[in-house]
């Protein structure tokens, strides 16, 4: 049987179960359980010859013998067993339940789909894009909410490609999600280097990688996907299931990407004393932050920085607010710019996240040593939100519209750049494709450090585009697109008034406590 068509089957088997109630990531997550179990079998037999991590009495094979009732038993109790044991198997069998109503689906799964094929020797890139596949599937299944964990993969892989890890780098993903960050790395360095010795092959796979995972479910993803990717083993565990946020954990890497969960404040759920439930505001202190604030992305932008070693390098989705915010919000950017090289910005357009109402962009800066002078000397901006218009469905991100933007940062010297804007309408030559707007209508340009710090409140929210469907009707974007953009801005509108609710409601049982 081809790759394409155990992809297929498995979609297919996935859609049978839905139809029995079985959600995109339970589906996933009992497939974890049970290619885990298969795989662990496969690699006891000749050629590899290895112990396997799994007790023989939790083995695939003992699971495969079991029929009907039995085998919902068995099912239960081997997944009750390895989630009590320690490594990679606690990581992935951690608190797993059977989800199946029928124990005839389970054997089918067992039998004809999992049991029938050779997993170990099957390519990397086919079983884990048939994972990523199924994760992408989960993702869209907005019930789920598990779209707060999936970065569409173009964004990653052109944040990849413009931080260009290297052989011996190390890298981490303080909010690693199902892991999209550190396979898309992997890749890169496999790719970009295909005479790696044997020792850099082990460190690639068992001292490269490091992500933190708040939810137990999504860590368990991350860690399977990783394992089909060829990333990790049992000695060694790529993903920690914990705040990252909650200290500093003295590990340092030369790079870090995340995209950290959208959702502006931390907070406890807390009574009141006339029995009301509220929200307090959680703010995070730590000796190595700038400043205390309960803005979560304003708190791992501070993270970032912690992690990150001297002159090591970071890409970090932040959402609009970071760029504008008062308060703890400057605070933070001033000491970014003078203390860090924040070197360039990319607006990204809405319509690329599965969380609704989300206005983003990726900042990217290296940490650099201490210094009297600011260390950002120009902030380059590429705008790829103005007169953009994207959806999930009809009209997604591909990778090819970021080569622009690849282009520009220019990963071999991004010392060596070109802006593509400039005051005069005519085109100007640059190192860009011809199709590459120029003139008043180029995307990149950039501005000094005394022009930021000189800004209301040092803000790195600019624009300098015209919106041509302010002026022009003749350019405004489709129907559907217009409704998705009027969703997405009444989303974060609603969000905005969550926020400003629940700190009223803070406010006011703290006074009633009084």
């Amino acid at each position: 049987m081809t790759p394409a068509n155990i992809v297929q089957k498995l979609w297919n088997y996935c859609n049978v179960l839905r139809d029995d109630g079985m959600s995109y990531g339970d589906y996933v997550e009992q497939l974890t359980y049970l290619l885990f179990l298969k795989m662990a079998d496969e690699r006891t037999r000749t050629p590899y010859g290895q112990e396997s991590p799994v007790p023989k009495k939790w083995s695939w094979p003992e699971l495969r013998r079991q029929d009907g009732d039995e085998l919902f038993d068995h099912y239960r109790h081997t997944l009750e067993a390895l989630g009590n044991k320690k490594g990679l198997l606690g990581l992935i069998f951690n608190k797993a339940q059977n989800k199946f109503q029928d124990p005839a689906k389970l054997r089918r799964l067992i039998v004809d789909l999992i049991d029938k094929e050779i997993w170990v020797t099957m390519s990397a890139d086919v079983k884990g894009d048939a994972y990523e596949g199924l994760l992408e599937k989960n993702a869209q299944d907005t019930k789920s909410g598990a779209g707060q964990y999936f970065t569409p993969r173009p964004l990653i892989q052109a944040m990849v490609d413009c931080v260009a890890p290297k052989p011996g780098e190390t890298l981490c993903d303080p909010a690693c999600g199902t892991g999209g960050f550190l396979l898309a790395a992997h890749d890169y360095v496999a790719n970009h280097n295909p005479h790696l010795s044997k020792d850099q092959r082990r460190m690639l796979k068992e001292e490269t990688f490091k992500g933190w995972e708040l939810v137990q479910a999504t860590a368990r993803l991350c860690a399977m996907n990783l394992l089909l990717h060829g990333i990790g083993s049992q000695d060694f565990e790529p993903v920690v299931v914990s705040d990252s946020l909650a200290a500093d954990p003295g590990d340092r890497f030369d790079l870090v990407l995340t995209n950290p969960p959208f959702g502006k404040k931390s907070s406890t759920t807390i009574v009141g004393e006339d029995g009301k439930v509220g929200k307090e505001r959680d703010s995070i202190e730590r000796a190595d932050f700038w400043t205390t604030t309960s803005n979560k992305q304003l708190n791992f932008v501070q993270h970032v920085k912690t992690l990150l070693k001297q002159n090591g390098r970071a890409a970090v989705v932040v959402p609009d607010n970071v760029l504008f915010e008062g308060g703890a919000g400057e605070t933070i950017r001033r000491k970014l710019l003078h203390e860090c090289d924040v070197h360039t910005l990319l607006r990204l357009p809405t319509g690329l996240f599965y969380a609704q109402g989300v206005k983003a962009n990726v900042l990217f800066f290296d940490k650099k040593p201490a210094s009297e002078t600011p260390w950002t000397k120009k902030l380059w901006i590429y705008d790829l939100r103005t007169n953009q218009h994207f959806t999930l469905k009809t009209h997604s991100l591909r990778r090819d519209d970021l080569d622009e933007f690849v282009k520009c940062y220019n990963p071999a010297n991004r010392h060596q750049r070109k802006a593509t804007w400039s005051e005069k309408a005519a085109p100007h030559p640059g190192p860009l494709p011809t199709n590459g707007a120029r003139g008043q209508q180029g995307r990149w340009r950039a501005y000094s450090y005394d022009e930021i710090v000189a800004r209301d409140k040092a803000s790195l929210d600019i624009f300098w585009l015209r919106d041509e469907s302010l002026s022009d009707t003749d350019n405004l974007p489709p129907p559907d697109v217009i409704a998705q953009e009027i969703v997405e801005d009444l989303e974060a509108a609603l969000e905005q008034f969550r926020e400003i609710a629940a700190d009223l409601d803070t406010d006011s049982i703290k006074t009633r406590s009084r």
